[in-house]
């Protein structure tokens, strides 16, 4: 399979509504351009005009299993019908409980969404295994944001957590990458791919920051 780079567009203003689909569409041209899959987390309400204006895959940002009257819950038939390969679940800005994440899981594969499961710390990453998500992204919280990759900081966690998860999901990690020669590193180390988010979503510059990330291939 193809390295996989997810970009999580967060509720950032350079990642919302207009500027969201310009973005997407960056992301689109860079995944043509190189030898990546490249996927998108964006904002629920965003999901139906992007996903018709790209071919790459485009997720939710986060999804819920509930059904009937939970307002405000994201549904997973109301992301599929708008376009939505899967969705993000379980990052450290929107933490659940494993009880939660099961049925969430269990829900989205019932209508066909893939999941990208965030995992914390490695226990979290051994129990998330078992329900066999099609990814498992190993991201440290403390990290996040800082530009301090884990894959410089944590190699040898983001080694054990490959173990813990192979044949199972999908492994991806994530937290302070920001460069080529952290892709490259994840891609050594034992992962199929990275996710990132502010190094492109708020770079002034996302195409040439997203072209130099992925210029290892």
């Amino acid at each position: 399979m193809k390295p996989v780079v997810i970009i999580n567009f967060k509720a950032y203003e350079e990642a919302i509504g207009k500027n969201a689909l310009k973005l997407a569409k960056i992301c689109d041209y860079v995944a043509k351009k190189r030898n990546v899959e490249i996927m998108i987390c964006v904002q629920a309400s965003d999901i139906y005009q992007i996903a018709k204006n790209v071919k790459i895959k485009v997720l939710s940002q986060h999804v819920d299993y509930q059904y009937g009257k939970f307002t405000g819950c994201i549904s997973p038939i109301s992301i599929k019908e708008n376009g939505a390969y899967g969705s993000l679940i379980n990052h450290s800005e929107k933490p659940l409980d494993f009880e939660t994440i099961e049925k969430t899981i269990k829900e989205c594969k019932k209508v066909g969404l893939k999941i990208v499961a965030c995992a914390s710390n490695l226990d979290e990453a051994k129990k998330i295994s078992n329900l066999k998500p099609e990814y498992i992204a190993f991201e440290v919280p403390e990290l996040i944001g800082t530009g301090n990759s884990i894959t410089k900081e944590k190699p040898e966690s983001i080694k054990n957590f490959i173990k813990i998860v192979k044949g199972r999901s999908i492994p991806l990690c994530g937290a302070g990458i920001s460069t080529k020669e952290d892709f490259k590193t994840a891609l050594e180390l034992g992962t199929k791919g990275i996710l990132i988010s502010s190094a492109i979503t708020k770079s002034p510059n996302p195409k040439k920051a997203l072209m130099d990330i992925t210029s290892i291939f």
